[in-house]
């Protein structure tokens, strides 16, 4: 099997090896940081992987994805405070427990849990990819395109809120993915007369800019750095669980972890979803529901084994279909694509290296993850203790020197503070950015895909939309839209306020 004869002597060599664990390392850090999160640090690490081989870029940034679940959960039960968006759930039970004098059992329970689900979701994604592989051969032009043109739809529903106010920010992506020179005509496109666009915009100043600087201005202006935080102390003695507590957790992370790895490939679900239907069925199917929100620990086993199955399984349609599951999933398609590397059902075959060392090093990072969460759960609770109006001046700097390090250009700083600003503004506007990501990298693959299908058809739409797979794509994706744009009416005129009598 590829998975030992590639995959493992790959990443267990001592480079990838070094990376792996450093960026489980980052990633946990960056977890355990309150307003951090996996897309930021995935963002702010970006940069360094272009000196990188492109094994060793992906093997840490994907452990900086996943480690960030692993941390995210410290500071839910310590502070009360999600570390990620996907550790929220474990806020209701996690910080009851500390209250209780248990941290350190949820804290266990918790790495415990992380590293069952992960490993259950790397079994199905072993599972998955030949099947999805064999499958999506049969690809040509029209099929990516039209597969792109779902991702794009899909990714509208990554945002909270509307499904036009991310179709609106997937177009803006789009828009920015435009400016530079048409590599067709050598046409200039959007440059507005400065020579610095000529080459595009740099993914490393949108992505930055957008999450990096956003959330610098966002902290800044909601005084996150004056909160009180009161930690309880943990030792390794108190974390080690009751038999009680061991047998209330096994189901629940088995089902938790089936359930991420479910919704883990499926576009603008991932580990946040996952994570609350897993809370809403242990809820359903507990004798005593009246427990949750009290510190049952079922309350944050199984939500934590299902965010963790879900970072696992969300690679498959990233690497196997190029389609992004989340705006992190869309970074990782751009340091592929920076490597002149495109993800894709060849992908397995032609960089089998890069493939299975990814798939080989989520085993040992789960494993480096469980070594260093339970020993080092006492640094992570004194960072926590840092103020963020002394942390976050540190985030900017090294936003900045990134970016200029990156692009050896004083305009893409520049660029970088106006797409901060653009984002800060997004968000007061409820249009969240992470939309915007997604169209910016997907939309040159689905114009480069529409032109050559184009160029095979001789320039005749109906026939891409003749093709079997491909139609049946783009029907789904009209139907998909139609839906949306029902249930966008509906909310709307659902929320207007019946006139006074």
């Amino acid at each position: 099997m590829d998975l030992f004869t590639v995959g493992f002597p790959t990443a267990f060599s001592l480079q990838n090896l070094a990376f792996c664990f450093a960026g489980v390392f980052l990633g946990t850090l960056a977890g355990a940081l309150p307003g951090i999160g996996a897309l930021t640090a995935v963002t702010l690490l970006l940069p360094i992987t272009f000196h990188l081989d492109p094994t060793a870029a992906i093997i840490m940034l994907a452990g900086v994805y996943y480690g960030t679940e692993y941390g995210g959960s410290t500071a839910s039960i310590l502070l009360n405070l999600p570390g990620t968006a996907a550790n929220a759930v474990t806020c209701l039970d996690g910080y009851p427990m500390s209250q209780q004098g248990r941290a350190g059992v949820a804290l266990f329970v918790t790495t415990a849990g992380s590293f069952v689900g992960g490993s259950i979701g790397i079994l199905v994604l072993l599972a998955m990819a030949p099947l999805l592989v064999s499958f999506s051969l049969a690809f040509g032009p029209a099929e990516y395109f039209a597969i792109m043109v779902f991702g794009l739809l899909a990714s509208a529903t990554i945002a909270q809120g509307s499904p036009l106010k991310g179709l609106g920010m997937v177009v803006m992506g789009l828009l920015l993915g435009t400016v530079g020179i048409d590599i067709n005509s050598g046409t200039y496109r959007f440059t507005f007369g400065f020579f610095d666009l000529f080459d595009g915009i740099s993914l490393i100043v949108l992505a930055m800019g957008l999450f990096g600087v956003t959330e610098v201005i966002a902290a800044i202006s909601e005084k996150s750095g004056d909160r009180d935080r009161k930690l309880n102390k943990v030792s390794l003695r108190s974390m080690i669980p009751t038999r009680e507590d061991v047998r209330r957790s096994i189901l629940p992370v088995l089902r938790g972890s089936g359930i991420g790895s479910i919704l883990g490939p499926l576009p603008g679900t991932g580990p946040t979803i996952a994570s609350f239907i897993s809370y809403s069925i242990e809820k359903r199917v507990a004798k005593d529901p009246s427990r949750f929100g009290k510190g049952a620990i079922e309350g944050i086993a199984s939500p934590e084994a299902s965010n963790n199955a879900a970072g696992q399984t969300a690679f498959v349609p990233t690497l196997l279909l190029g389609i992004p599951g989340s705006a992190t999933m869309a970074l990782m398609i751009g340091a592929l694509m920076i490597h002149g590397i495109s993800p894709g059902p060849r992908l397995m075959a032609s960089h089998p290296e890069i493939f299975w060392g990814l798939i080989a090093s989520f085993w040992i990072g789960n494993v480096l993850l469980v070594i260093l969460n339970i020993p080092l759960i006492g640094i992570w609770v004194r960072l926590l203790s840092i103020p963020a109006n002394m942390l976050y001046p540190v985030v900017v700097v090294l936003i900045c020197l990134g970016t200029y390090t990156a692009t050896n250009n004083l305009f893409d700083v520049w660029l970088l503070i106006f797409f901060g600003i653009a984002g800060y503004l997004m968000r007061i506007l409820k249009f969240e950015p992470a939309p915007v990501l997604v169209g910016f990298i997907l939309g040159p693959m689905v114009e480069e895909n529409l032109r050559r299908a184009m160029l095979l058809a001789d320039g005749n739409f109906l026939e891409i939309v003749s093709r079997p797979l491909a139609g049946s794509i783009i029907a789904v994706t009209v139907i998909m839209a139609a839906i949306l744009l029902i249930l966008s009416i509906k909310k709307y005129y659902s929320g207007q306020a019946m006139p006074a009598e």
